[in-house]
């Protein structure tokens, strides 16, 4: 790969500068002068509807941007991807998470592989297994059909399969439930397990190399739990660790020792990132969960946006645009933090998600060469639900110091059609999404306040500033496409950014030093006195306290 492009040294850059030297949001000013500005920052992206008006875009601003991405080649960085070549250049590996999603009469060979031939064969394996779990063919040592789905990952193998199952609910097969077990603390096993009748339970375990620590430790917890809960209704059975768990894994001998069936395990591929990989096998638990139609309904919404990226004038590309701008945030503005403020309930594990798939990509302080970056990398996404986050941190939003910028999710239809008295109560649970974003640009002066009777005293505690920016995404409903739609649109935001910046968005050495530093500690823990003499001061006084109050 070529060296990185210092952005700060283009021509962009440099208009960039002097257009933040003289900006001055005015939001309705802006729409005083411009009757067409709505019109001109409005996008479509396959189904969804994206407002930027009420963004830091001017058209000045937006022109600086474009010519920032085509200087920091962008738009050959992204081919690149497309094509395969191996822009992960930290582990010398091809970048193919939209290959995932690409039709089965596509064509794409690399490394001498054909990529998506590979994809649609695993696929295919899932589907059946799918089939047969939801059908009941598939059934517990006892003979009886799975009703309870546990899967056992961390990382990416967790957090995109439990956000999708989240906001795919109504989607689920009666009868069918999927949980998810991650964390290393015995808290999250146990009660993961709370409630659960063995005879009916199949376990997923989603590790690629089948030896990631907490994972792996989980396993070895619900594998023990299930032959214990067997063994006390007199169930014996050498095949039962076989009938109640399946791999996601590439590493068919460590499978095989664990007793699952190498044909029961569903592999992926060194090209696939764990926070990319919901639409891979590690979607497993989600497929069963909605059935294979609405997997590749899902993976259909990918695509859409994939195609979209890949192809949309460069100024009607959403994804582009949504990056670009948080370039201008935080590289201009000092914007440290992004929040993601979906307007549904089902998507309540949507932030969460976001903060491995932009964080994890994007916190970098090297380029892709090993040089330092010359800007600042990264911001930390967070966010909750609407209405619930209007009740706890959008005050900071109002009416803090901080320029925090916010994407707002919100659906024309709901699931739930109810009605509060003569009121639809979607209407109502809109109004708030409506009036959130234009409180945040308009905001109330002084004289309104005063307007309102307020006394002059409080008049400054009553101010909103306005003038905050924000994006407004909707779509007709939350389907499986709209969700596969939404994901992609972050994964091409994400690479936005970091194409800009001359990072390697795609490799993860900071997830490594704390998980090998935690192996390490493990003698002194258990109690090795040499061991412990060899720590700093604070980590020996800390595992002192530990193994003094342990019962």
């Amino acid at each position: 790969m070529e060296k990185p492009i210092d952005p700060t040294s283009t021509a962009a850059w440099s208009k960039l500068v002097e257009l933040f030297s003289n900006f001055d949001a005015d939001f309705a000013g802006w729409f005083s002068a411009d009757p067409k500005r709505v019109e001109t920052f409005t996008y479509t992206a396959g189904s969804l509807h994206v407002d930027l008006s009420k963004s830091y875009l001017t058209p000045e601003v937006r022109d600086a941007l474009l010519q920032l991405a085509e200087e920091t080649q962008v738009f050959d960085r992204r081919d690149a991807m497309y094509a395969g070549e191996h822009i992960n250049v930290t582990e010398d590996r091809a970048v193919l998470h939209t290959a995932l999603r690409r039709p089965a009469d596509d064509e794409l060979t690399v490394d001498g592989q054909d990529v998506v031939g590979d994809v649609h064969e695993v696929k295919n394996r899932m589907y059946d297994f799918a089939r047969r779990v939801r059908s009941g063919e598939w059934r517990g040592v006892t003979g009886k059909p799975i009703r309870t789905v546990i899967n056992i990952g961390i990382g990416g193998s967790d957090l995109g399969p439990v956000m999708a199952y989240e906001a795919l609910k109504p989607y689920v097969k009666d009868g069918l439930e999927c949980r998810y077990i991650s964390n290393i603390d015995p808290t999250d096993v146990g009660e993961k397990l709370r409630g659960v009748d063995p005879e009916t339970a199949l376990f997923i375990v989603a590790s690629k190399t089948f030896t990631t620590l907490e994972t792996l430790t989980n396993a070895r917890q619900a594998r023990a739990w299930l032959l214990q809960q067997l063994a006390a209704r007199g169930v014996e059975d050498a095949t039962a660790v076989a009938k109640h768990f399946v791999a996601v894994s590439t590493n068919l001998e460590k499978v095989a020792e664990f007793g699952i069936e190498p044909e029961n395990a569903f592999g992926f591929w060194d090209w696939v990132g764990g926070r990319y990989s919901v639409d891979s096998a590690v979607g497993l638990s989600l497929a069963i969960a909605i059935g294979p139609d609405n997997f590749d309904d899902f993976l259909h919404g990918f695509h859409l946006i994939d195609q979209h990226f890949a192809s949309a004038d460069p100024a009607e590309n959403v994804p582009l645009l949504m990056g670009l701008l948080n370039i201008w945030y935080v590289n201009f503005f000092g914007a440290k933090t992004h929040a993601v403020l979906p307007y549904s309930q089902y998507l309540h594990r949507f932030p969460a998600y976001l903060q491995q798939l932009t964080m994890e990509s994007n916190g970098k302080r090297v380029r892709w060469d090993g040089t330092p970056v010359t800007t600042a990398t990264g911001e930390v996404f967070w966010g909750e639900p609407g209405t619930n986050g209007q009740h706890a941190f959008y005050q900071l939003i109002h009416q803090g110091t901080q320029l925090i910028p916010a994407d707002f999710i919100a659906f024309a239809n709901p699931t739930y059609a109810l009605r509060d008295g003569e009121a639809d109560q979607h209407e109502l649970f809109l109004g708030n999404f409506f009036a959130q974003t234009k409180a945040l640009a308009f905001g109330k002066t002084a004289d309104e306040v005063r307007a309102e009777g307020t006394p002059e005293e409080i008049v400054s505690a009553r101010v909103f500033p306005g003038n905050k920016p924000t994006a407004s995404i909707m779509a007709p409903a939350l389907t499986p496409s709209v969700l596969g739609q939404l994901i992609a649109l972050y994964e091409h935001i994400t690479f936005t950014q970091g194409a800009v910046w001359g990072i390697d968005s795609f490799d993860q050495w900071g997830v490594e030093l704390g998980k090998q530093m935690a192996k390490d500690l493990g003698p002194a823990i258990a109690g090795d006195e040499a061991a412990l003499a060899e720590q700093d001061p604070s980590t020996k006084a800390l595992i002192t306290y530990y193994r003094k109050h342990r019962q």
